[in-house]
């Protein structure tokens, strides 16, 4: 990850990134922050979920973004991979020139494991997801074809499983389903 040494607020932050928007740039606690590119399996894995969850979820009620963005309060701006953002959250947003940027908790944040952000995103991100208060919030690894998750409970903690196939049912929204299996199929002939 490519780190500009430079401290900076949330609304220069906002205006650096609509002057390069060939970029895709996070604010890690004030921080610049370049989101590195991503492999094959990373970029088709986002893909094909937001597609899928897309598929299942009413567009009057909901959103999936790839690449959008959401904030911890205090200078933290994240690009998760996939998100399931409730329409109603953008209001504020529809008519403006502003980023889109999400503060309120999400029912679905996804991260896909990537050899440049992998650790990065399991140490660093996912606890700010958590403080954010995300429904569920997944990190996929496409080469051990793994789906870590953490949902959040009525009390604020956090339960932890490891999924290596199968059927998973969001916590938040219990009529999506994504077949693991199927998400993890790259479509390629096996070797």
């Amino acid at each position: 990850m490519a780190v500009a040494q430079q401290r900076m607020s949330e609304q220069e932050y906002e205006l650096f990134v609509q002057s390069h928007p060939d970029g895709q740039w996070e604010l890690h606690d004030g921080v610049l922050v370049e989101k590195p590119g991503m492999t094959w399996r990373h970029l088709d894995i986002s893909y094909e979920l937001g597609r899928h969850l897309g598929n299942q979820l009413d567009r009057s009620e909901y959103r999936v973004f790839v690449e959008g963005r959401a904030r911890r309060p205090t200078d933290t701006i994240f690009i998760p991979d996939v998100m399931i953002v409730p329409i109603a959250y953008g209001a504020e947003f529809v008519d403006s020139t502003r980023l889109a940027i999400f503060s309120n908790p999400l029912p679905l944040v996804v991260e896909v494991w990537s050899p440049s952000t992998g650790s990065y995103d399991i140490e660093t991100k996912i606890p700010v997801y958590r403080q954010r208060g995300d429904a569920d919030i997944w990190n996929i690894h496409p080469f051990d074809q793994t789906l870590g998750r953490s949902v959040r409970q009525p009390d604020g903690s956090y339960v932890e499983s490891v999924h290596r196939g199968g059927v998973v049912t969001l916590a938040a929204l219990p009529w999506v389903e994504v077949d693991l299996d199927r998400l993890f199929d790259t479509g390629f002939p096996s070797e």
